[in-house]
């Protein structure tokens, strides 16, 4: 099959749809800009001082942006940290993209141990064991320790899936299908922002709620939405950073001896189920009785992050251009953070 003519922006924009509305923070543009020049040129400016247009790309990444899409409704002191939180996935991905698997353990560990309080930034040993520290101290102001603590849990099944995709890159091995995209469940990351729509609604939600099957599925569906939109946005992305051996895309395609497009193809199909899945539990949800509206209103938060990626994600330089850190930048930004 002739590929040549194939435009992957073309298939995100016009066959990935998503039943659900699309809002965004009208703070966006304050949180931006408190990103670029108190975050970006400011309080992690050494990170890359030396590189200006390292910095200019994570600037044209638009996190805040990125974030307003997901939590349309948060105040700017509690959309604060989700911001953060959002520069921060930007900076961990890349700063280990290019990391050994097994350097990895021990990121994990002390970014654990850092958001549980037991040990200080100074002391973890990590490059941006400071923003997590502040991060950690941002969302208790708002929600109780139970809640962060299941967002820290959800950092580390982050962390989980890194290291296998680190594994894969290092073999230059593909996982299957079926293991791609459950470690690319784990490492899109989205399971930590899901569990501050308490810190966007100022409603905690028990336990109970948060382990009933039915909610656990709905968020795994919508990691696995989000990814499969995801490979096939970063795919050009990860054949330019040699990222291709845990990208959905390039796994099914060297699964089946497809071509990238007939991929891709693939890729939208399996998110199709999905998505069907994701909408008929959404308009079936369980009694949580006293809890129901909360549990709704979740949900629906929970389905605005998927329109609201799409919506933003197909106008970014990231992964439209050529507007990403190359390997060789990576690696020398880590040998100089150890």
């Amino acid at each position: 099959m002739n590929t040549e003519s194939f435009n992957t922006l073309e298939l995100l924009r016009k066959q990935f749809r998503y039943p659900f509305p699309t809002l965004k923070n009208p703070h966006a543009e304050q949180l931006q800009e408190l990103t670029e020049k108190f975050w970006i040129d400011g309080e992690y400016l050494w990170l890359y001082e030396q590189n200006p247009d390292l910095r200019k790309k994570y600037k044209k990444t638009k996190t805040a942006h990125i974030a307003a899409q997901w939590f349309p409704t948060a105040p700017p002191e509690r959309f604060k940290p989700i911001c953060r939180l959002m520069l921060w996935t930007l900076y961990n991905d890349d700063l280990y993209e290019e990391s050994d698997p097994n350097d990895i353990g021990y990121v994990h560990a002390q970014s654990i141990a850092i958001l549980n309080g037991e040990i200080s930034a100074e002391d973890s040993g990590i490059p941006l064991g400071s923003m997590l520290s502040t991060l950690r101290l941002e969302l208790l102001e708002f929600i109780p320790q139970e809640s962060v603590s299941r967002f820290t849990q959800m950092i580390s099944r982050y962390f989980k899936g890194l290291e296998m995709e680190l594994k894969y890159k290092k073999n230059k091995s593909y996982p299957s299908i079926t293991e791609c995209i459950a470690l690319r469940e784990n490492s899109i990351c989205l399971y930590p922002f899901l569990q501050l729509t308490e810190l966007e609604t100022g409603i905690i939600l028990p336990q109970e709620i948060h382990e009933n099957p039915v909610i656990i599925r709905l968020q795994t569906l919508a990691c696995h939405l989000v990814t499969f939109f995801n490979e096939v946005q970063s795919v050009l992305k990860d054949e330019a950073t040699d990222s291709i051996y845990y990208n959905i895309v390039k796994v099914i395609q060297h699964e089946r001896q497809m071509s990238l497009k007939e991929a891709c193809l693939e890729d939208l199909r399996l998110h199709n189920e999905d998505l069907k899945e994701f909408v008929e539990l959404q308009s079936s949800l369980p009694d949580f009785g006293i809890w129901q509206d909360a549990v709704v209103n979740w949900v629906h938060y929970m389905s605005m992050v998927l329109s609201g990626w799409k919506n933003i994600s197909t106008k970014l330089d990231r992964y439209t251009k050529d507007e990403f850190p190359g390997a060789a930048e990576l690696k020398d930004k880590l040998k100089q953070v150890r």
